[in-house]
């Protein structure tokens, strides 16, 4: 494996027993809301401080953006992207979906991503230039080639109750025309899910850097495609991303574009 991948899935998995320990424990856990349907716990707070533990063992000088303690600085045009719990309603509702996203970037570019679900114990991994694979199998986007016949997935803008009214629009165009539409409230597994073939395709609104990191590139080195709304790289700065199969995503792209407000098609 990628040296890089190695150190990460060690912090991975260490944080995922952190999160199982308190999964098990729900009712002891301490909760703050950081904002309205934004919430952090003590889970989150260890998972995170122990993958930046792990991974500052290797590499002191990479700069780091985590969820919980925002941007580190560093010496070196390296930064890791770090969700340590992506799911945390679910997580704190004792739904057992959720997720450890790890990616590092160089020079803003992508280079290697993991995410890990300590529930079923998948290990999704992919570096640049090279194969996305779960558990160290290779893994590949779907071969849906009609809409019609698509699984897609998706969030609500919760946090973002100004871009209701173009997410239902969205919504509502799409769900006549696809087979069915997935809302499981984890943004970084529902990419790993279309990297996987699981689902066809994907999109939502005003999601964070680390909530897209790692999944972003594990679609793209599953031969997927991943864009903004208007189907540039600006996904990571908007937050406005659409991931999928070659074969839907522009149909995919076409479906959501019509109902963009100019906040949105930015």
């Amino acid at each position: 494996m990628n040296p890089v991948l190695t150190i990460a899935q060690r912090a991975a998995l260490s944080a995922g027993r952190i999160l199982l320990r308190h999964f098990d424990h729900l009712e002891r856990l301490n909760v703050t809301a950081k904002q309205r349907n934004d919430f952090v716990s003590d889970a989150d707070l260890q998972a995170e401080q122990e993958i930046i533990q792990t991974l500052r063992k290797s590499y002191p000088n990479h700069a780091i953006l985590a969820e919980e303690s925002g941007a580190q600085p560093g010496q070196e045009e390296y930064q890791w992207v770090i969700d340590p719990l992506d799911g945390t309603t679910n997580f704190l509702h004792g739904i057992p979906h959720f997720a450890v996203s790890i990616a590092l970037r160089h020079k803003n570019r992508l280079e290697a991503a993991l995410i890990y679900d300590p529930i079923r114990q998948e290990m999704f991994t992919a570096a640049r230039g090279g194969s996305a694979q779960m558990n160290d199998r290779r893994i590949r986007v779907s071969g849906v080639n009609a809409l019609e016949n698509s699984l897609l997935g998706t969030g609500f803008p919760f946090r973002h109750p100004t871009h209701q009214p173009a997410y239902l629009n969205m919504f509502s165009g799409l769900f006549g025309k696809c087979m069915e539409i997935r809302r499981a409230g984890a943004a970084s597994l529902d990419l790993a899910y279309v990297a996987c073939g699981r689902l066809d395709a994907f999109w939502e609104i005003g999601l964070k850097p680390w909530d897209i990191a790692g999944g972003a590139l594990l679609v793209q080195e599953a031969g997927g495609l991943v864009s903004d709304f208007g189907g540039g790289n600006d996904f990571m700065q908007t937050g406005n991303i659409v991931a999928g199969n070659p074969k839907l995503f522009k149909a995919l792209l076409q479906e959501i574009q019509p109902h963009l407000t100019s906040e949105l098609a930015r």
